[in-house]
């Protein structure tokens, strides 16, 4: 049985949501780390809703943070076991924010930061009804020797990621950029030049267009 998670919101300025944006942070933080960016796309997208949820485990021996799964090192396994270890939690709560707020599966978007872009790469490609598009920051893929046989849609994906990131070095987008380009996923790439393990200006209008154009349907998916 998933683990309940819950974390803050953003309404839709229009009232009633007709997408549905979903910040997955990053090991060591909680859903007010992202939550923030939901202004910055409501500016072109009034009609969406947000959410961030906290990751279903503490940190242990620290008195705030959240992560996804444990991880000491870039294992490929252990992180492979880790994002399968917390996928249904994410689904669940996917599944329920789509309900609470009424807006159609084929209209959500996942949007990570590190560890919370394995999950939503991990979670969105595995959904019967794929998000209308994923975004990741600084994260990577996991599990990509499986995903061929375990890929259920093709959203497009767009990854981002400072190439002086001392946390999730930049090889880890390229690799991504091939494990998904190999399952037949459209996937854009840029590197920030000059940045650590965060998300710049540059990189974020990359996102919130990426987002809109998906939204607005000029974006193909793959087959």
């Amino acid at each position: 049985m998933a683990t309940l998670i819950d974390g803050p919101r953003v309404p839709a300025k229009t009232g009633q949501a007709d997408s549905l944006v979903i910040f997955v942070h990053g090991y060591g933080a909680d859903g007010e780390d992202l939550i923030g960016l939901a202004p910055y796309f409501q500016k072109v997208l009034p009609a969406t809703a947000f959410a961030s949820p906290n990751a279903p485990e503490r940190i242990p021996g620290q008195p705030f943070g959240y992560q996804w799964f444990g991880i000491t090192r870039l294992d490929p396994a252990l992180m492979a076991a880790g994002a399968d270890s917390a996928a249904a939690t994410l689904d669940s709560f996917i599944d329920a924010e789509l309900q609470r707020t009424g807006v159609d599966p084929s209209r959500l978007v996942l949007v990570g930061f590190s560890q919370g872009t394995m999950m939503s790469l991990h979670v969105g490609l595995r959904r019967a009804v794929p998000p209308v598009a994923i975004v990741g920051f600084s994260g990577a893929l996991v599990a990509a020797d499986r995903l061929a046989q375990e890929i259920k849609g093709r959203p497009p994906v767009l990854l981002v990621h400072g190439d002086s990131d001392p946390m999730v070095p930049v090889d880890a987008l390229h690799a991504a950029t091939n494990g998904l380009a190999a399952a037949g996923v459209a996937v854009r790439w840029h590197v920030s030049r000059g940045v650590g393990h965060s998300i710049d200006p540059e990189g974020l209008k990359l996102a919130i267009d990426f987002v809109r154009d998906a939204l607005a349907g000029r974006m193909a998916r793959a087959g």
